[in-house]
């Protein structure tokens, strides 16, 4: 139960109001602390904000109790929201999350019992690029791998044929789902490395078509062209497991593999299998399949992988913006207006 600001097992639950002279409207609660200024305009609105403060995330049983005890919920963290959710939650009016993927959510679901569910699309663009950016150069380059043999003391001097990477040059870049974030990646790639873009969308970009040269091209030929292949796509049951063992035979030896979207999008051991026997040259990933990774995931073992911890779009200036999306989408729902970035307007019909 979330009636109180109390600790609840391993749960801190932390209750954040409106100035006293101010009317209380709603009860918000936020499953994960998110920045403080997506918090201040909830309550600078006058509504009452309960916060789960606390690592763990909730059980089922646990987000249905606190569900059911408010009128709104903003989703901070990756918990799932599922039809058991949205039916023993009769109350609820809306959910906001504080993400652009909304796999952790049964949207069908939640128009079934009429409620909207809105993301935070276009602000991380930047940020995600930013780090699908820095995964393709460190791993051609062998970054994480050498900074690695520095600090367990194994560098014993420079060396004319060790640590070697490959260039960027001109080379081809592949792009799975040329979104907002893909389109940002490419700009980037394209004018530190001249590099030819290509990509495989649900339907044509011609925006990046006329800024970049972009050149559409089937599955097949994104695989066999690509000399960096990265991952922008949803996860969906359609493109769930989509880069697995069959892929990477068709890919180059010399290949690259950038995911900074979901973790589900690429079968991991297939993954670690064509890095181990050389049909891929390195892959970066800042999205896993769970997360956080076990400890005997055999990627961790691999010189020719940099994973980094889902940090897309963890910049101080990203994140905020991030928080007061979340925030805005929910008082427009408040004030029973259509929610801005609605992922399932048809509630509205």
């Amino acid at each position: 139960m979330i009636n109180s600001p109390n600790k609840l097992g391993t749960h801190n639950f932390i209750l954040q109001q409106a100035p006293r002279q101010r009317y209380i409207y709603m009860k918000i609660f936020i499953t994960k602390r998110i920045p403080q200024k997506g918090i201040d305009l909830l309550t600078a609105a006058g509504h009452e904000v309960v916060i789960h403060d606390s690592a763990t995330p909730l059980s089922p049983t646990e987000l249905i109790q606190a569900g059911q005890q408010v009128d709104y919920v903003l989703n901070g963290g990756m918990q799932k929201f599922d039809e058991e959710f949205f039916q023993n939650c009769p109350n609820l009016k809306a959910l906001s999350l504080m993400s652009v993927g909304y796999d952790n959510v049964d949207i069908p679901a939640a128009t079934k019992y009429s409620i909207p569910v809105s993301n935070t699309p276009g602000v991380l663009s930047g940020a995600t690029a930013d780090v699908a950016f820095l995964l393709m150069l460190a791993v051609s380059r062998k970054a994480f791998f050498n900074h690695k043999q520095i600090l367990q003391g194994q560098w014993k001097g420079f060396d004319p044929t060790a640590h070697l990477g490959i260039e960027l040059n001109n080379k081809t870049l592949g792009i799975y789902g040329l979104g907002r974030i893909g389109l940002e990646f490419a700009r980037k790639a394209r004018a530190a490395y001249n590099m030819e873009i290509i990509y495989y969308n649900r339907g044509r970009n011609l925006e990046a078509e006329r800024i970049l040269g972009a050149r559409y091209v089937n599955f097949d030929d994104l695989l066999t062209q690509s000399d960096v292949l990265s991952i922008h796509a949803a996860l969906t049951a359609e493109t769930s497991n989509r880069f697995n063992r069959d892929t990477f035979k068709r890919m180059k030896n010399s290949a690259i593999l950038v995911n900074t979207a979901r973790g589900g999008l690429v079968q991991e051991e297939d993954l670690a299998n064509a890095l181990r026997t050389g049909e891929l040259w390195g892959a970066g990933l800042d999205v896993t399949n769970p997360e956080p990774m076990a400890a005997d995931n055999p990627l961790l073992n691999l010189e020719n992988v940099c994973i980094l911890p889902h940090i897309g779009s963890a910049t101080v200036e990203t994140r905020d913006n991030m928080a007061l999306m979340a925030a805005s989408n929910l008082l427009a729902a408040i004030k029973g207006e259509k929610m801005p970035q609605t992922i399932n307007p048809e509630v509205y019909k």
